[in-house]
């Protein structure tokens, strides 16, 4: 993996207004995969009663990690959108502990990336939440 194609893959990321509202913080990326994390944050909170991220930020870190997983591929597009993405939550996340996901681009065609991903807290037993997607593999210009 080029370090043009990380640099591409980050520059990329940065860019995605959520992904700064929530955090989001590459915590490595290469070879189709990806890890980012999310901390925990009041502001994240979507049951004030129990202290619980809410889903949909989750589903936002999974489908950026699984982005940034699609443009980390050997055969990496110039860029990507998401295509589909399916999320099981498994169980509330864990009140005041980051959540971090890891991706992987695991096969590719000429126009469509696959992508399955896993959320964590610090129980890395007991996943938050999986997910299977597809991306775009739009070429370059």
């Amino acid at each position: 993996m080029t370090s043009d194609r990380i640099a591409h893959a980050r520059s990329f990321i940065d860019q995605i207004p959520q992904a700064r509202a929530l955090g989001l913080e590459i915590l490595s990326i290469g070879e189709g995969r990806a890890e980012i994390r999310m901390p925990w944050s009041a502001d994240l909170v979507g049951d004030p009663e129990t202290g619980v991220i809410h889903g949909g930020a989750v589903s936002t870190l999974m489908d950026t990690c699984g982005g940034a997983a699609t443009l980390a591929h050997p055969a990496a597009p110039a860029a990507t959108a998401t295509m589909s993405l399916r999320i099981d939550y498994l169980r509330g996340a864990t009140p005041g502990q980051a959540i971090t996901a890891q991706a992987e681009c695991h096969h590719v065609t000429r126009s469509v990336a696959f992508v399955r991903a896993v959320a964590l807290d610090e129980d890395t037993r007991r996943p938050v939440a999986t997910a299977t997607g597809t991306f775009t593999m739009e070429p370059s210009a």
